[in-house]
Order: structure tokens, then C-alpha cells, then sequence
């Protein structure tokens, strides 16, 4: 275990969401690249640490996390941010939706940008699946922005939640990834709720700080670009 906080990541991952609420909460952490053109993530010594193999891990004096939304929620819980407090009104409602990020709108962005690893090497059956996923991204995303606008608590300018953090790099990937061929589909400007997050998202600091370590570029959720990191690779 290590005494402070090690972030193992790889540019513009999931890890990416973890380091903004590190950044958020001000705390002091290492970064660990993890060089996935290497597959450095299926080494032995990384699945010591998360045997699925996958990014991120957050080193903790309590012990390795991985799974985005579990690092996320320890760190708001640990620090009592970021989140609604256990035992508020607004609790249960944020984490409903939060982990839907998690289980539904990411989950679903996953299989959009690595169908091969759901439905084989055939691209019919690639593109089928990715059919399938687009409508249900459009619903998805309708979904979230009406909920913004509904439930209290979910976001707040200025006292940020973890879904101020988790959804602008979503959208980023949902535009980069999962928006490419003849007939682009995904407008952000169609959400407005999500349109207005990633706006306010890229004037906090801790983007700012994200910016500069993974390059991401001057505007990464509202018109991103492919990121130019200083180390590692974003693919």
C-alpha cells in the first residue's frame, strides 16, 4: 500500500475523470503512466493491482480501487465533497444517476468504440451493434439533459459534483469516438443542459490542470480534439 494517493492512468481514459476530481479536491497525488501501446495494463504487476486489466487504479493508504465510479464516490465520501452528503434529500437521486453514467451511458460508449470485443471481428456485425447503440446513445442523452434540468443536485456550478466532472468527458468521447463516418450523428448543442455542463467544465481549474498533463487541447468538451499528450498515448 502506498502512503499517498497514485493515480495509474493513460491519457484521455477513464482515468482522465478520476484526475479532475483529484484535482478538484486539491489533493496531493503521483501519477503512474500506464503505456497501453506496451499493453502495460495486462502486466503482472498490474493485475496486482486490478486483475480485469483495465484503466484506471488509485492507489490509496487503504489499498488499490479500481472501477471509475468507486474511485469516484470513495474520494467524495473520503472528502466530503462532490457529492450529497449521506443522509441529505438529494443523495439518492445522485447516486441513481451517477451510476448510471457508469453502468448505462459508459457502458454502452465502451461497447460503441470496442465492438470487436463484444460481437467478434465481423465489421456487418460491428456495424449492426453500433446501430443499435447510436439510438440508444440519442436516448440516453435526452434522458440525462432532462434530468439536469429536474433533479436538484445533480450539478451545480459552484460547488461541482462528481457528474459536473464524469459527464463532460463522456460527451468528449461520445464526440470524438463514437461520432465518426459520412453522417455524424451527435450534435452537443441538441442537449443543452450537457451543452451548458461542458461550457461551464472548461473554465474550471482543475480542466485547466487536465488540459496541460494529458493535451487535451483549448476546448476538450465542447469542440474537442484528438488529445497530444506529453507521455503515453490516447489510443
Amino acid at each position: 500500500m502506498t502512503k499517498v494517493l497514485r493515480l495509474h492512468y493513460a491519457p484521455d481514459n477513464a482515468s482522465l475523470i478520476v484526475r479532475l476530481a483529484l484535482e478538484e479536491l486539491g489533493l496531493p497525488y503521483e501519477c503512474q503512466l500506464v503505456d497501453r501501446r506496451k499493453a502495460a495494463q495486462k502486466s503482472a504487476a498490474y493485475l496486482q493491482l486490478n486483475p480485469n486489466g483495465t484503466i484506471p487504479v488509485l492507489e490509496t493508504p487503504d489499498g488499490p480501487l479500481f472501477e471509475t465510479a468507486a474511485i469516484l464516490l470513495w474520494l467524495a465520501d473520503q472528502n466530503a465533497a462532490l457529492a450529497p452528503q449521506p443522509g441529505s434529500a438529494q443523495r439518492g437521486a445522485f447516486l441513481t444517476w451517477l451510476f448510471w453514467c457508469s453502468n448505462t451511458l459508459h457502458a454502452d460508449l465502451r461497447q460503441y468504440f470496442y465492438p470487436e470485443k463484444i460481437i467478434g471481428p465481423e465489421e456487418t456485425h460491428q456495424d449492426q451493434l453500433r446501430r443499435v447503440l447510436q439510438s440508444r446513445l440519442h436516448q440516453h442523452l435526452g434522458m440525462i439533459d432532462t434530468a439536469l434540468v429536474r433533479t436538484p443536485g445533480l450539478t451545480d456550478e459552484a460547488d461541482p459534483t462528481l457528474l459536473d466532472l464524469y459527464l463532460p468527458c463522456l460527451l468528449r468521447w461520445t464526440k470524438l469516438y463514437a461520432n465518426r463516418g459520412p453522417k455524424p450523428w451527435f450534435d452537443l448543442t441538441s442537449y443543452p443542459a450537457l451543452h451548458a455542463l461542458c461550457h461551464r467544465a472548461e473554465g474550471r481549474a482543475s480542466t485547466k490542470a487536465a488540459q496541460t498533463a494529458e493535451g487535451l487541447g483549448p476546448t476538450p468538451f465542447t469542440t474537442p480534439k484528438f488529445a497530444t499528450p506529453p507521455e503515453g498515448s490516447a489510443t
